[in-house]
């Protein structure tokens, strides 16, 4: 009886003028996601959208929604035309259906967005529940706590009847926002930081920095089987890893800076990068997964130092959790055990006993002046490494971006 998914909108209604845009990209991207699934049709009634299933089941259709941008919740739907008692009887056999497989008390609820249906909201209700307890032997009814709700929705398309809500993603259709170079690094926070971009609508491309022979290959692949977590929930269920070799930056900031200033002075080599490849690669910020006060390089003068080299923003969407709160989503989302994993990244391998928690930007400079950074950086960006990653981890590498789309 169940014959079509009913999605609705979350932050997208809250969009004017410019909201075509926003739900137009979430269109795409639902038909792109279900592309497997040709029976399936769709319809577009203002702020709904609808997935008619031509019976497809949709427990396949279910996972693949909960991981797409944009959806706040959606059901399975059964239509029905807008005459009451087609509509009693149509809410009687589903409410039967959902009582063989979950028992107890009900309430009924009733949505009438189309005002020239003749009764109000609790007349409807009133008199489908009336109609279910002559017909249904035992039922019992909860206004505050039912264990089953009989959610029966008047629009100006149809009536819809459903007893369950699925939960989406909600935030923004992904790659609707805009580009961003993420910085990751192999740990629990910078993969969470870019689920979380991605959730926000954010497009990304992902920046890390290899520091051989210091770091093994097995810290790359760390990182690529983080992102293969993250493909699933982007528009084209792909990101773009850029790797950059890093040692001889590394080598130089250590050989002729202070030991207190090196994690500051890295980091801002790191920004000067990730600055340049996204002016080169037309991305509008940066993302990365910082929290405030969690290390040195993390106090707010430090993120005040290192953040003034570049004039791009910087988005820290992790900025105020708890690492607990962290640690939660990155085991939502399957990343946590990878991040774990003991593979040392280049932001770990030289970590001095007392970094500086109070940078300056001046002593920074002042240290910078000591070797030929540009140079350096001249030579890493013109070095660095592509790999497209994909849900169907068919990865694609490439000495430069020519051949990447």
């Amino acid at each position: 009886m169940s014959d079509r998914i009913l999605i609705r909108y979350g932050e997208l209604s809250l969009k004017k003028s410019n909201r075509k845009q926003f739900t137009d990209k979430m269109k795409f991207t639902i038909k792109r996601a279900l592309k497997d699934y040709p029976n399936l049709e769709y319809l577009d009634c203002s702020m709904r959208f609808y997935i008619i299933l031509n019976d497809v089941n949709p427990d396949l259709i279910i996972p693949i929604l909960k991981k797409i941008p944009g959806i706040y919740s959606f059901s399975i739907v059964s239509y029905c035309e807008k005459d009451l008692d087609k509509i009693k009887e149509l809410s009687c056999k589903l409410l039967k259906e959902e009582l063989a497989h979950n028992e107890g008390t009900i309430k009924v609820n009733t949505s009438r967005s189309d005002k020239d249906f003749p009764m109000e909201s609790l007349e409807i209700s009133k008199a489908i529940a009336s109609y279910l307890f002559k017909n249904i032997p035992n039922l019992k009814a909860d206004v505050h706590n039912p264990k089953i709700v009989l959610n029966v929705d008047l629009r100006v398309e149809g009536c819809f009847i459903y007893t369950n809500i699925h939960y989406g993603l909600g935030g923004l259709p992904n790659g609707s926002i805009g580009k961003v170079e993420l910085l990751i690094s192999g740990g629990i926070d910078s993969v969470v930081a870019g689920y979380l971009g991605i959730r926000k609508g954010m497009e990304i491309e992902a920046i890390h920095y290899a520091s051989p022979p210091y770091t093994s290959d097995m810290a790359v692949q760390k990182v690529i089987d983080l992102l293969e977590k993250l493909t699933p929930y982007t528009e084209y269920q792909s990101i773009t890893l850029i790797i950059v070799p890093f040692t001889k930056i590394q080598q130089a900031i250590y050989d002729n800076c202070r030991d207190d200033y090196c994690i500051t002075i890295m980091r801002r080599m790191m920004y000067r990068i990730a600055d340049r490849l996204a002016r080169e690669r037309n991305a509008l910020g940066i993302l990365n997964g910082e929290n405030i006060g969690q290390v040195a390089s993390q106090t707010l003068e430090s993120i005040q130092t290192i953040g003034s080299v570049t004039d791009l923003p910087v988005i820290r969407p992790l900025s105020t959790m708890d690492k607990s709160e962290i640690i939660e989503i990155a085991k939502q989302i399957d990343t946590y055990d990878i991040s774990i994993r003991p593979y040392e990244d280049c932001c770990t391998v030289f970590v001095p006993k007392h970094p500086q928690i109070k940078p300056r930007k001046e002593m920074a400079e002042s240290q910078e002046k000591k070797f030929d950074y540009q140079t350096l950086i001249d030579e890493a960006v013109n070095n660095v490494r592509y790999i497209k990653l994909t849900t169907n981890k068919h990865h694609d590498i490439f000495l430069n971006d020519d051949n990447i789309f």
